[in-house]
């Protein structure tokens, strides 16, 4: 099993992965809500649009912009759950176990932590 260390040093190294950084909007976004907020948004969109075992639009579920979290999905290969597949070999077609879901929210919220450590803000 590998360390959110070990997941975000392989995502830097892929080109498309690689290319997603937050806005100031969303930077903005995410000091006016706190951590804390993030983190519950982090938890409620991948319980409800990646989660379950069968998503209707999987694949087109995540936007790519608006909101910390969804530039945090793309960035981490959490988008969907045939990146899930690719990049972490979780299973399709299954519902994600709650150890599951917690571990890729606390991967989502440590490269947004990250990236809110840009000095460009």
């Amino acid at each position: 099993m590998q360390t959110i260390d070990d997941a975000l040093k392989k995502l830097k190294k892929s080109s498309f992965r690689s290319k997603f950084h937050l806005s100031f909007a969303e930077k903005e976004y995410y000091n006016k809500n706190g951590d804390d907020e993030i983190c519950r948004h982090a938890r409620d969109f991948v319980r409800k649009r990646l989660a379950p075992a069968e998503i209707p639009n999987d694949g087109r579920q995540t936007p790519m912009r608006g909101h910390p979290v969804f530039v945090a999905q793309h960035a981490c290969a959490c988008c969907c759950r045939g990146c899930l597949n690719k990049w972490y070999k979780v299973p399709e077609n299954r519902e994600l176990t709650d150890d599951e879901t917690e571990r890729i929210v606390r991967l989502l919220m440590e490269w947004i932590r990250r990236e809110m450590k840009d000095k460009d803000f």
